[in-house]
């Protein structure tokens, strides 16, 4: 199937915008120490509506090296106590951060989480030394993905399209 890859970024932290308000209960934790398995199990999860299959077949020891490796920070979303979301934050070089995946779980979508979660994403992003924060989504995330990445200040630098097994 076709499909459109949007790969976003934001080069300065002034160009970040906050929601249209708060989330009631929501806190945003780091994973320490890391824990592979809840980044399988949040990728998979997250990713099983939105066709994220690239790490499926990774075995164990590749999760561990992933998440364990100091340069990826993984974050949960909480709200009043449950589990909502999770994030990962990868420095690269020369000052890059990406949001490497994001997203919530499917009864946490349509309350306005997504849009506080990743403003608080990208805060960190910044907090780890970013000269610039960037990520992609696409044409198969949820439809609220690419006007929400838009609406908190990323802006657009490259549009691919390309084919993708069902």
């Amino acid at each position: 199937m076709k499909v459109t890859v949007w790969h976003l970024e934001m080069t300065s932290p002034n160009r970040l915008r906050p929601p249209s308000g708060p989330v009631a209960g929501l806190e945003v934790r780091e994973v320490v120490p890391p824990d592979p398995a809840l980044n399988r199990r949040f990728y998979q999860t997250v990713g099983d509506r939105y066709h994220w299959v690239d790490r499926l077949p990774w075995p164990d020891e590749r999760w561990r090296n992933w998440a364990t490796d100091p340069d990826v920070h993984t974050y949960v979303a909480m709200v009043e106590g449950s589990e909502a979301g999770y994030s990962e934050l990868h420095v690269e070089d020369e000052g890059n951060v990406e949001v490497a995946f994001f997203g919530l779980l499917p009864g946490f979508i349509g309350r306005g989480i997504g849009s506080a979660f990743l403003h608080e994403m990208v805060g960190r992003a910044w907090g780890l030394g970013a000269r610039r924060v960037w990520l992609h989504t696409c044409s198969l995330d949820h439809p609220s993905a690419l006007p929400g990445y838009l609406a908190r200040g990323f802006t657009r630098f490259k549009t691919v399209e390309t084919e993708v097994r069902p």
